[in-house]
């Protein structure tokens, strides 16, 4: 079987290195031939993160490639998708871009809120249902989370998967945690660093108690006032090695629609590191975490300054926690466990429209 896998992004863009290309030497070794065309670059991505404009010709440039690699379809049994095939391209131009050949959607974030809820309401107008009609008519929808799952079938999906977004455990490495102070890790990108003002209180007043630093790994340092920090770039080589040197990893969250259709990818990379996961618990965070076993789900600002507390006064504690938590990311959401489900969608839904 032969596949034309579209992601959104190169290796820099998460979603894309996860749930596509971290897959294709699994899926290749089950007889899947597979044909990779990003639609942005990493270039695209680093202009992002630095807070510039994107530059207008590379994009177009984007957009040439992708209706280049779409011309070509037709040598293929299905297209793999991740969200959409041409971002802010009106519905009836996708649709026949790809038109004469199955398709599988993959959706690891509520997209579909950037543009429902987009300020400009000549893009609400324009591509607030474009999503849903676009899963409405995929042979399937892959998807990270239940909120995603739910959404898929209202958007009247013929088949919904969910696939949890995998880890590779052989990137982390199984190392006890430190022995002195209190390391607290976060890992992720600019979008998702607004969500640890939320816990600039907590973190201040912990931090006046006694020890704790801050560990964060992404594109720049967060800066909160009163709390002390060690910064790390991310690079897909050290993040595993990194993760090891906390005691436990936060992903604190706001609760809004779009939040509630993320797929707590950070909580199982702490989980994979062996570290305890606390998270807030807002959409697949309270599904992914087992409160007391592999992490803690703390709500308000009083309950994370108690649960990151009692972690840094019972080392033992967070240690448990983090060792469930290992053989947890192993069995649930290990690389390897996931390959054949995945492989197992894509047939079926090529096959299934060939019959």
């Amino acid at each position: 079987m032969r596949i034309l896998a579209l992601p959104r992004y190169d290796r820099l863009g998460a979603s894309s290195r996860l749930r596509f290309l971290d897959f294709l030497p699994g899926l290749a070794a089950t007889g899947i031939a597979l044909r990779v065309s990003p639609f942005f670059d990493d270039a695209y991505l680093r202009r992002q993160y630095a807070g510039l404009r994107p530059d207008r010709r590379a994009v177009a440039g984007h957009y040439a490639r992708r209706f280049t690699a779409l011309a070509g379809r037709r040598g293929h049994d299905l297209l793999w998708i991740e969200k959409e095939a041409l971002p802010f391209l009106p519905l009836a131009v996708e649709r026949a871009a790809l038109s004469g050949v199955p398709y599988v959607l993959d959706f690891d974030d509520a997209w579909h809120e950037r543009y429902e809820g987009h300020p400009n309401p000549a893009v609400r107008r324009l591509l607030g249902g474009k999503l849903a009609r676009l899963a409405g008519a995929a042979a399937a929808v892959l998807v990270g989370n239940g909120h995603l799952e739910d959404w898929a079938w209202r958007a009247g999906a013929r088949r919904v998967v969910r696939l949890p977004t995998p880890v590779d455990l052989a990137r982390y490495p199984d190392r006890p945690p430190p022995t002195d102070g209190f390391r607290l890790g976060w890992i992720g990108t600019p979008s998702s660093a607004v969500h640890l003002a939320l816990l600039a209180e907590p973190l201040r007043r912990l931090a006046a108690e006694g020890p704790l630093t801050l560990v964060t790994i992404g594109v720049a340092p967060v800066a909160l006032p009163g709390v002390p920090e060690e910064f790390h770039p991310w690079t897909s080589e050290t993040e595993g090695a990194l993760l090891a040197t906390i005691h436990a990893g936060i992903m604190p969250l706001a609760d809004t629609p779009f939040t509630r259709g993320k797929s707590g990818y950070k909580l199982i990379q702490y989980m994979a590191a062996g570290r305890a996961a606390i998270g807030s618990p807002v959409g697949e965070n309270a599904l992914i975490v087992r409160p007391e076993e592999t992490g803690l789900l703390p709500g308000t600002e009083g309950e994370w300054l108690d649960a990151l507390r009692r972690l840094r006064a019972d080392p033992g504690f967070a240690a448990r926690l983090g060792r469930a938590g290992r053989v947890e990311a192993a069995t649930r959401f290990g690389l390897a466990v996931l390959v054949p489900r995945l492989a197992e969608t894509l047939r079926c839904a090529a096959e299934g429209e060939r019959g």
